[in-house]
């Protein structure tokens, strides 16, 4: 999807010194850069708002839950989407799963499950991922896992 070329190159090096664990469980880049949505929508399915609980409510954010950077309030958001917290991060058939990484105890990524059991993030205002781990992302920018949510997957999904 993305071309190979020199921005990519470099693209490729900004991930890899940010995300050094991402070189050694794998990862490839899924879509160019975009700021019309964040990891946190795009762990939610969506790519038309950025969601964050900022105090100011400039950003999306689900109505009625808590505007606060907590793992809380994030697992909140997400229950408003038929999410529960889940028990493991392996694929199960059924089932949709994101995971929640804090840093300070401050929730600063999420990442969904795809069908074929890799993970997708989005980088922020950057691109677009598909990784193989969740630990690929684990490290001093976004922390680790801290929570692992799924919801039953329906007929039209």
């Amino acid at each position: 999807m993305v071309g190979n070329n020199a921005w990519t190159q470099n693209i490729k090096e900004w991930i890899e010194q940010n995300h050094p664990n991402l070189v050694i469980t794998g990862y490839k880049i899924t879509s160019p850069d975009t700021t019309d949505y964040n990891c946190i929508a795009w762990a939610a399915g969506s790519t038309e708002e950025w969601w964050w609980p900022d105090a100011k409510g400039q950003d999306y954010w689900p109505p009625n839950i808590l505007r606060e950077e907590s793992l809380t309030a994030f697992i909140m958001a997400y229950q408003t989407l038929g999410y529960e917290v889940g028990d493991n991060a392996s694929l199960e058939a059924g089932f949709e799963k994101i995971a929640i990484y804090v840093l300070d105890e401050k929730p600063q990524h999420s990442a969904r499950q795809l069908p074929n059991g890799m993970w997708t993030s989005k980088l922020g205002q950057y691109e677009d991922i598909e990784h193989n781990t969740l630990e690929g992302l684990e490290g001093s920018i976004y922390g680790y896992v801290a929570c692992v949510m799924k919801r039953r997957l329906t007929d039209r999904e």
